[in-house]
C-alpha cells in the first residue's frame, strides 16, 4: 500500500489500472479490501482507487473525535493529493454515508456520485443493532454480520463465506467508538437537493440494515439519482453482488467521464 499525509492523517491506499478515478469508500466494519475482488472487474479506462478510513487498517490518525465531515475532507484530500480536480466517486453503508457526506462538504471533487445500502442521516441507521453486534466477541460477530452481508443461498457458498470473512475488520474498542460517535450527528438528507453531481444508487432488495426505502428517500432529494434494486441480495452488495455492481459503477463512470462535464 502507499501512504499520503492529509488533514493530520496518514491515509494508506492501494490502486489499480488507468483512466477514469474511481474513489472506492469501505463500509464501517471493513477495510480497504472490501474492494480487492471489486477493482479488477471494473476493467480498461478506469483507475480504481480503495482507501483505509481513519481507524482502519494501515491508515493512522490520532486517538481524538472526529465525524463524517472530517471523514468527506480525508477522501476530498486523497483525490487532490494524487493529482486530480474531480473523481468518481463509491461508497457502500457507513462508506456511503462518507459519500454523500463529500458531495456536501466538498462538491466540487465530486463527478459522479454512486451509494450502495447506505441512510440519509443517524436516525436511519442500525442504532442499537449495531452497538449489539460490534460489542460480541470477534467470532460471534463475524458470524452475525456473515448473515447480515449474504443471502441465504450466500451463505451456502464457501468461497463467498471465505471471502466475506476476510473483508471484515475488527477495530479496537476505542476505535470503534470513535467511529460510532463519528456517525451520530451525520443528517444530509435536508441537504440531498443540493448535489448535482449525477447520481445512481444501488441496494440489496432484502438487506435487513438499509432497505431499498431509504434509497428511494434518499433518490427522491438528489435531482436526476437514479435507483438500481438487486434481488435477493443483502447488505453485501459489494460481495454476493460484486458482478452486477461492478458492471453498474463502470458503466455510470463510463458515461460520465470527467473530461465532459455535463
Amino acid at each position: 500500500m502507499e501512504r499520503m499525509p492529509a488533514n493530520g492523517v496518514e491515509i494508506a491506499y492501494v490502486a489499480s489500472g488507468s483512466g477514469e478515478p474511481v474513489v472506492l469508500i469501505h463500509g464501517g466494519e471493513s477495510s480497504h479490501a472490501q474492494y480487492d475482488t471489486v477493482r479488477p472487474l471494473l476493467g480498461a479506462g478506469i483507475r480504481a482507487i480503495a482507501y483505509d478510513q481513519r481507524d482502519t487498517g494501515e491508515s493512522r490518525n490520532a486517538a481524538a473525535a472526529y465525524d463524517l465531515a472530517d471523514l468527506a475532507r480525508d477522501c476530498a484530500a486523497l483525490i487532490t493529493g494524487l493529482g486530480y480536480e474531480k473523481a468518481h466517486v463509491f461508497g457502500a453503508s457507513y462508506g456511503g454515508a462518507i459519500a454523500l457526506q463529500l458531495a456536501v462538504t466538498v462538491p466540487e471533487v465530486v463527478r459522479t456520485l454512486t451509494v450502495g445500502a447506505t441512510f440519509p442521516h443517524a436516525a436511519s441507521t442500525p442504532g442499537n443493532d449495531a452497538r449489539r453486534v460490534l460489542a460480541l466477541p470477534p467470532e460471534e460477530r463475524t458470524r452475525q454480520m456473515l448473515g447480515l452481508l449474504l443471502s441465504e443461498k450466500g451463505q451456502e457458498s464457501a468461497e463467498l463465506v471465505a471471502e466475506a470473512r476476510a473483508v471484515l475488520f475488527h477495530r479496537a474498542a476505542e476505535a470503534d467508538a470513535r467511529r460510532t460517535a463519528a456517525i451520530r450527528t451525520y443528517d444530509v438528507a435536508d441537504q440531498l437537493s443540493a448535489i448535482t453531481a449525477p447520481t445512481m444508487l444501488i441496494y440489496g432488495e432484502d438487506d435487513q440494515l438499509a432497505a431499498p426505502s431509504m434509497g428511494r428517500e434518499i433518490a427522491s432529494g438528489i435531482p436526476g439519482a437514479q435507483l438500481v434494486v438487486l434481488p435477493e441480495l443483502r447488505h453485501g452488495i459489494t460481495l454476493e453482488g460484486k458482478n452486477s455492481v461492478a458492471t453498474l459503477l463502470r458503466e455510470f463512470v463510463l458515461a460520465h467521464p470527467i473530461e465532459k462535464e455535463d
